[in-house]
């Protein structure tokens, strides 16, 4: 079946093969891609069967490109939300349940009105029932521990915990280059 030209996009790998991000995973449009490979910046690796046309040639659509110059990853990663969700696997970090982001919240395990910062190391996710639970006490006081101690993950732990993810949609050209944990594989 041939897919529409919207349904094409390319996998993006860095200089050393791997994806630039797992979680949201590294993809360009077909018309970045494009763009990409004409003004060669990128090394096509593999392509979809849909060609597209100009006046002077003819281009299969790149599924997986590689960058030619390295892009280094940032050490330490931004502190976000939705990186502190990632951190936790989105899961609240009481109760165990996992969530969606949108119904996720972050949690201060030691509460701002008791001095606690908007830090790594003191903000967890949390469901809204928990964390309508706890409210502003300690933990301990709501007997409220969190599952693991929050702390700043590595963008290398954050590669790793977006790999559990994987999208609705994987090409088969992209498997070689994706590794997601064996149990949570749509295949």
């Amino acid at each position: 079946m041939l897919l529409a030209i919207n349904d094409c996009p390319a996998l993006v790998l860095n200089a050393d093969f791997r994806p630039l991000s797992y979680f949201p995973l590294s993809l360009w449009s077909w018309q970045e891609a494009i763009k990409a490979v004409v003004s060669d910046r990128v090394s096509v690796v593999s392509q979809y069967d849909r060609v597209i046309h100009s006046p002077s040639f003819a281009l299969k659509l790149p599924s997986v490109i590689a960058l030619k110059e390295y892009v280094s990853q940032e050490r330490r990663p931004a502190f976000t939300r939705f990186n502190v969700f990632l951190r936790d696997r989105f899961a609240c970090q009481y109760c165990g349940d996992a969530f969606p982001a949108h119904d996720l919240t972050f949690d201060h395990v030691v509460p701002r009105s008791r001095g606690g910062r908007t830090t790594w190391e003191n903000v967890v996710s949390a469901c809204s029932p928990c964390n309508l639970r706890k409210g502003g006490r300690m933990p301990t006081k709501a007997s409220m521990l969190p599952r693991r101690t929050p702390r700043q993950p590595s963008v290398w732990e954050l590669q790793e915990s977006g790999r559990g993810f994987p999208p609705n949609f994987l090409h088969d050209s992209w498997r070689d280059f994706l590794y997601w944990d064996t149990e949570l594989d749509p295949s």
